[in-house]
């Protein structure tokens, strides 16, 4: 998983204001723009490859990235902001809503990294950190630091290996996303299983994995979670590529109602969530 070119760039400022499907947040923060987990079609359902960022820079999405080079700084500068105006208790941010916060790049650059830095120093109320990356474990000290106020939320959208390397090659595997959310909880980091999309899967056997791996889990899917009823995601060709995969079942609204029952069953109603729901601040 990389992306074939990184550039820097200064940003204007950190924390942007949300709205739409994460208006439970104050603000959203991206250390990067663009995604190299995009690659080669890693990740054919991002939605963001649609948006107006994606033309950033010119070639395919998951081939750039560019970094946010002064957005720690940027970042320490709101976050004293926000405290000198008695805001900083409110306020909640997600991070990040339109890139990986770990990707490769991470490791050299540590933006997301300064970034917790800074979180540790002026805690708001609550941090949503959302990743696929097992790089995520790194930075376990400052997760630790930041108490209750963070939510480690890790995408892992089927319990089948098979379907994860037909769907999204790019991704880590499950079995390793499966050991990172067992090694967040075991230093007493609070951990949601996004299931977003939901992809083909085998409800009760996903069902019994997630309840040892996380505190609680989101099930999202094309319909609910694209912002369109599902428009964006055909105009992405998600139909066809089911089709031709022989996973058309999977791609129809309802579709997620046996895995939620069964999460549901051996969860408890109170640790499964549904789309919206659970990208929010609670």
């Amino acid at each position: 998983m990389a992306a074939r070119i990184h550039i820097s760039r200064s940003a204007t400022r950190a924390l942007t204001s949300t709205g739409g499907f994460l208006k439970g947040f104050s603000y959203s923060l991206n250390p990067y723009v663009g995604c190299a987990f995009g690659a080669a079609g890693g990740c054919p359902f991002c939605y963001v490859r649609m948006l107006p960022v994606a033309r950033s820079m010119e070639g395919e999405w998951g081939r750039w990235v560019i970094a946010k080079s002064n957005l720690p700084q940027l970042l320490e500068a709101e976050l004293a902001s926000l405290e000198r105006a008695g805001r900083l208790g409110q306020v909640t941010v997600f991070m990040s809503s339109a890139t990986d916060p770990y990707q490769g790049i991470e490791r050299r650059l540590m933006l997301t990294r300064r970034s917790l830095d800074a979180f540790v120093r002026r805690p708001v109320r609550r941090l949503l950190l959302q990743t696929r990356s097992p790089i995520v474990e790194r930075d376990i000290d400052l997760l630790r630091a930041l108490g209750s106020s963070v939510i480690v939320s890790i995408t892992l959208e089927t319990d089948d290996e098979s379907a994860r390397r037909a769907i999204t090659p790019t991704s880590p595997s499950v079995r390793r996303r499966l050991a990172l959310c067992a090694r967040l909880r075991e230093a007493g980091i609070f951990v949601q299983v996004a299931v977003a999309p939901m992809m083909p899967n085998r409800p009760e056997r996903f069902a019994a994995l997630l309840d040892r791996a996380a505190d609680r889990v989101v099930v999202d899917t094309y319909f609910a979670g694209d912002g369109s009823g599902g428009r964006r995601s055909q105009a992405l060709g998600i139909g066809e590529l089911y089709d031709r995969l022989g996973y058309r079942r999977w791609f129809a609204p309802g579709a997620e109602d046996e895995l939620i029952e069964a999460l549901r069953s051996r969860l408890g109603p109170h640790r499964v969530l549904f789309s919206r729901e659970g990208f929010s601040a609670v």
